[in-house]
């Protein structure tokens, strides 16, 4: 451990203070340290680049951790791949000081198209005391994202870059810091170094996609709502201005923003309490009528750019550059609540199939808002962000960022492009292999949470990678001992009225679970597997998938319990596809 004499450094005589930090947070001790050990990455670190920024008394807040106060050393350096011209990949570990170093490493991942989130999540690690890193997967820096190198001309994808993308930054990220770590601390070889992980959305991917891949990288993992199903998912973007060029009508924001906040209304107390939380989704979905909404007024003032009702994480991701909207008054339409509620179905194709889902019942119609076309003067289907991106960029290789219509694009040529988009990116993007029986026998742990509210990622998505796992995993059991199974590595948390990696703005006392890595690393170090998982807002507990929330005796006794048709609302099989979609 730091501390009991390391290279001989005299600086360490005698008590550690917390700035006792500043003496090692140098580039030059920082070099005396890198990982040169053979690793069996193929790769050369370069001693020049190393870097070193002692930084005291940072201010750090999240959903995803508690407000601190923290000193860390930022060591950054670069290295290449052996044999691969022009190469350099960019890494950066958060040093704690060294009292309060506590054998760990955290890897934390990206969102969007990111892989990576800066300072947003990183902080975890030295509140946990840990070395905590992150990547910029040789895109060129730490803000460069993937979209910007994915194709080196048209119609030529840069692979390697699609590969560090997919898992393999990733995996180099952990490997380097994890040794990085024992270096720069003198931690013996006969000394376990826990090694955690945590990301949401596209970062819940990549601790997926380390999972499925390198079963003994991690001790433990939290990921939040994981952009599984790549291809799916991005496509599933476009499903809202389908549904509607079906219907042939295209509802403006505010009309839609109503409609969801008429849903929270209605469905907030079949949970047994009324606190303004959707916190049975699926019993809402079973019961609410979207017909009921129709003929109530709605108002939104003009504004000068967005839309209502959705977080920034999502119009920052998912819709950018929309345009100004203007006052919108009006009475909620038939057209619109059968938008709502095909929306809400997920799309169907021309033979009654099912191709994908959608987000539950409460959730911002993310999807289906539309923009304003000042020159015609009606609402029209918005052509930017990562849907169309993924279509003319990812399927047709052009450099590209939007559809230039939805002119014969219907829920089929959808579903055509996700079965397209998957055979391309199976061994990458796609990161839905159902087998983690390695992960299992090399003691991983991990805890997925995801939002019940979510409107970029539906929560449905991970309830259905999950019964591909245990199904896979526990065909002969029955579904009781499936669930027992799974519990020993595998737990999954549904955050009602949770937004997209995040609390929600419309349903502010669903709250976030912000000890989640702390959990984790109870689990992995102590052996305290969690039943239920602590909340912030004014629902503290979160209940164990497949259990769900209800209160009795007027909203004042909590229990979690299984009801057997609403766990079978979340179930989805998608006949649409000839072959398994995991």
């Amino acid at each position: 451990m730091f501390g009991r004499g390391i290279l001989g450094l005299s600086a360490f005589t005698g008590a550690v203070s917390a700035a006792s930090l500043s003496n090692y947070c140098t580039s030059a001790y920082a070099t005396s340290v890198l990982p040169v050990q053979d690793l069996g990455l193929g790769v050369t670190i370069d001693a020049s680049s190393v870097s070193a920024i002692l930084t005291t008394n940072k201010s750090v807040s999240s959903d995803w951790y508690e407000d601190a106060v923290i000193d860390y050393c930022n060591i950054t350096f670069a290295y290449s791949h052996n044999g691969i011209a022009n190469d350099a990949v960019h890494v950066s570990y958060l040093i704690p000081p060294p009292e309060k170093f506590l054998n760990r490493y955290v890897s934390t991942g990206g969102g969007g198209l990111a892989i990576n989130s800066g300072l947003s999540f990183s902080p975890v690690g030295i509140i946990s005391g840990a070395v905590s890193g992150i990547t910029d997967g040789g895109f060129g820096n730490f803000n460069t994202q993937y979209d910007k190198v994915f194709l080196l001309a048209n119609h030529t994808v840069n692979w390697q870059a699609t590969y560090m993308f997919g898992y393999q930054a990733h995996h180099e990220l952990a490997t380097l810091g994890k040794q990085f770590t024992r270096n720069f601390f003198n931690v013996s070889d006969s000394q376990k170094i826990y090694s955690y992980y945590q990301g949401c959305s596209e970062g819940g991917r990549e601790g997926w996609s380390q999972i499925q891949r390198f079963a003994d990288q991690f001790d433990g993992l939290v990921t939040g709502a994981p952009a599984l199903r790549f291809s799916h998912l991005q496509t599933n973007h476009l499903s809202g201005g389908v549904i509607e060029n079906a219907i042939g009508y295209f509802p403006p924001p505010c009309e839609l923003e109503k409609i969801v906040n008429l849903t929270i209304a209605a469905c907030d107390g079949l949970d047994g309490k009324a606190d303004g939380v959707v916190a049975r989704s699926d019993l809402c979905k079973l019961s609410f009528d979207y017909n009921s909404t129709i003929g109530q007024p709605y108002y939104c003032p003009a504004s000068k750019g967005g839309f209502p009702g959705a977080s920034s994480s999502v119009r920052r991701r998912q819709f950018p550059g929309f345009n100004p909207t203007p006052e919108q008054n009006g009475t909620i339409t038939a057209e619109g609540a059968a938008v709502a509620s095909a929306f809400t179905n997920g799309l169907i194709d021309a033979k009654g199939k099912r191709i994908y889902i959608n987000p539950q019942p409460g959730s911002f119609f993310a999807d289906a808002t539309n923009q304003f076309n000042k020159e015609t003067g009606k609402w029209e289907p918005n052509l930017s962000g990562l849907g169309p991106q993924y279509i003319t960029r990812y399927l047709y290789l052009e450099q590209k960022d939007s559809l230039d219509s939805f002119e014969n694009i219907t829920a089929d040529t959808l579903r055509d492009w996700m079965a397209l988009g998957m055979q391309k990116y199976q061994d990458t993007l796609q990161t839905t292999w159902p087998d983690l029986n390695p992960f299992k026998t090399a003691g991983g742990k991990v805890i997925l949470v995801h939002g019940e509210a979510d409107s970029a990622i539906p929560a449905a998505s991970s309830i259905h990678y999950y019964d591909a796992v245990r199904s896979t995993m526990y065909d002969g059991l029955s579904y009781d001992e499936s669930i027992a199974a799974m519990d020993e590595f595998y737990r999954l948390y549904i955050v009602p009225g949770g937004s997209h990696c995040g609390s929600n703005r419309d349903q502010p006392g669903g709250g976030w679970p912000a000890t989640t890595l702390q959990t984790v690393i109870k689990w992995v170090e102590d052996g305290v597997a969690p039943e239920t998982l602590d909340n912030t807002g004014d629902i503290n507990v979160l209940c164990k998938w497949p259990l769900r929330p209800l209160w009795s005796n007027n909203g004042t006794q909590f229990d979690c319990v299984y009801d057997s048709k609403s766990t079978a609302s979340w179930t989805y099989t998608f006949d649409a596809f000839k072959y398994p979609v995991y």
